[in-house]
């Protein structure tokens, strides 16, 4: 004899209550989020089915799920907490979801927080960086009407949202003139990995700002890394014996990393070797010494995302595709005259 399984309380979700009330999933989503454009019968037949199932409505104060790798750089925990400001006094509160991007964790991540009533994703620096990345998140979202928008790196192409980011190449090209000016001409590129969106424009501003200025062989100058100290004290170590006396930094992590490897081989910063950081960290400023950098415009970036989450959410219209923001050179006492040979 088969004894009955056990019951427990069933887990409902937007599946259930759309085929309860005979609507779609989306149709569901649109009515947990109140948001507009649903009639009113229809309205009153999904409040029903969740009733009926025992469905408990999200708590006043929707989310907005932030979705980044970076939760330990001071930048972008500056950014996420810009957003988090310019969303709150509207009644939305950002959640802070540490996932790696493209991957599993961030589809896991979304998956299972999608019905508890999402107002939208902001995908910062994460899978929207990533060259390639499965697109299967974004189709998830869009399945159910829920918006999404990207910092720093366009999603491919055939997903249309909009993205708001520093202008990379210009960055390269401040960094490269500021050092250029100084009379630095062995300059090199601590950059971030291939195929990260942000890093390839990075490298493609470095070779530009060089090649304008003469160099024949800028290719050689580049070194890939991770964005870490580590990576930074890296690149700064192969760099040092092709003799530059001059680098730049794909992030001010990196930057401080490559000054740690400069003094471990015996020189000097910025007497022997000048380095540019980018980002701009408030943190930047007090180290030893204070880090000459590019500084993202987090106040902007942040201003504009909130703005357009806000607008996404009301079911106003937002432009899709990529805003540039310009970034600014803040010289501070990493970079000094190339030393004279």
């Amino acid at each position: 004899m088969t004894l009955p399984a056990k019951r427990g309380r069933m887990k409902v979700g937007i599946v259930e209550i759309a085929a309860r009330a005979g609507v779609s999933e989306a149709t569901v989503s649109r009515v947990i989020n109140r948001r507009q454009g649903v009639a009113t019968k229809t309205r009153d037949a999904v409040e029903k089915a969740m009733a009926e199932l025992g469905y408990e409505r999200p708590v006043e104060g929707q989310l907005v799920t932030v979705i980044t790798e970076h939760v330990s750089n001071p930048f972008f925990a500056d950014v996420a907490e810009r957003i988090e400001a310019a969303l709150a006094p509207h009644g939305l509160k950002a959640v802070l979801c540490p996932a790696f991007p493209g991957g599993v964790q961030e589809r896991e991540f979304i998956a299972s927080i999608i019905d508890k009533g999402i107002a939208a994703v902001v995908f910062l620096s994460s899978s929207n960086t990533v060259e390639g990345a499965d697109t299967e998140t974004y189709e998830m979202l869009r399945s159910r009407r829920i918006p999404y928008v990207g910092v720093n790196g366009g999603f491919a192409d055939n997903v249309p949202a909009p993205v708001f980011s520093t202008d990379d190449a210009l960055a390269a090209e401040l960094a490269v003139d500021h050092l250029h000016r100084l009379g630095h001409r062995a300059i090199g590129m601590a950059s971030g990995p291939a195929g990260n969106h942000p890093a390839d424009r990075r490298v493609q501003g470095f070779l530009d700002a060089m090649a304008k200025r003469g160099s024949q062989d800028a290719e050689r100058w580049v070194i890939r890394q991770s964005y870490t100290v580590e990576g930074g004290q890296a690149a700064a170590h192969t760099l040092l014996q092709l003799g530059a006396t001059a680098i730049v930094a794909a992030s001010d992590y990196m930057a401080l990393g490559a000054i740690r490897g400069i003094r471990r081989q015996g020189f000097s910063v910025p007497g022997d070797v000048s380095v540019v950081g980018y980002d701009g960290s408030m943190i930047t400023e007090f180290v030893d010494p204070p880090l000459t950098t590019v500084r993202q415009p987090a106040d902007r970036l942040a201003l504009e995302v909130g703005r357009s989450v806000l607008s996404l959410v009301s079911n106003r219209e937002v432009p899709t595709g990529e805003l540039f923001f310009d970034p600014e050179l803040v010289i501070r006492s990493t970079t000094g005259p190339a030393p004279q040979k």
